[in-house]
């Protein structure tokens, strides 16, 4: 079989085994529901706060938040997930908090987060323009193959594709977010958060694979074993 052949050919039969890997190893909604909680006790906090007529509305929201951030990081301990990945949570609550305070400005909590996923969309675009695309890093460092994978030019390809899912996702978040802050709508920026962040990484998670499997040939052993030439 040719070259062109074989790239106009059929692609590959469904791997459950691979899909449900990478699902695994990517996390998804249950990450993203938990980062959310600290977000919605803000809001609802600063509402009931400032309805009420209380002083430092805000601050009362950001204590809120830090307290139900700790909350969850306990949870995740208990459940066993790494404690560095609950500390990045709980410091991001934290960052998100102060600004707020320090600004007094309640839409000011969500500033951390618009500009981290415009930081996170540049550094996942670069990755793929230089050949060492996040997901294949991650994937790669998860399955214990290191940097394997890029001597694969099946899977830098697969993982190129499925990079730019992420991209996406990071993308649509700015652009939804970044107007309601401008407008400081601290509801309609918590609504967003609460429903679309988690919708988001539930769908790339989904996406990932059948957009990694649209490059791998037929024949190909799979994500865990990538074909060093």
């Amino acid at each position: 079989m040719t070259t062109s052949e074989r790239d106009s050919a059929a692609p590959p039969p469904e791997r459950p085994g691979e899909a449900e890997t990478l699902r695994t190893i990517l996390g998804g909604r249950s990450g993203a529901i938990d980062a959310t909680i600290p977000v919605v006790v803000f809001v609802i906090a600063w509402v009931v706060a400032d309805s009420a007529g209380w002083p430092s509305s805000v601050a009362i929201g950001a204590g809120a938040a830090m307290l139900a951030g700790v909350v969850v990081a306990i949870v995740r301990l208990a459940n066993g997930r790494r404690p560095r990945a609950v500390l990045l949570g709980l410091l991001g609550v934290a960052v998100a908090a102060l600004v707020a305070m320090y600004t007094g400005r309640a839409a000011d909590f969500f500033l951390v987060q618009i500009a981290t996923n415009a930081a996170s969309a540049l550094v996942w675009t670069l990755s793929i323009v230089v050949r060492w695309p996040l997901l294949g890093l991650i994937v790669g460092t998860l399955l214990g193959q290191r940097t394997r994978w890029r001597k694969d030019p099946d899977l830098m390809r697969g993982y190129q594709r499925a990079s730019w899912v992420w991209v996406g996702q990071y993308v649509v978040r700015v652009a939804v977010f970044l107007p309601l802050y401008e407008a400081d709508q601290v509801l309609g920026l918590g609504a967003a958060r609460a429903i679309l962040s988690p919708a988001l990484v539930a769908l790339c998670v989904f996406l990932s694979w059948p957009v990694l499997r649209s490059a791998l040939p037929p024949g190909h052993p799979g994500i865990r074993h990538p074909r060093v030439h």
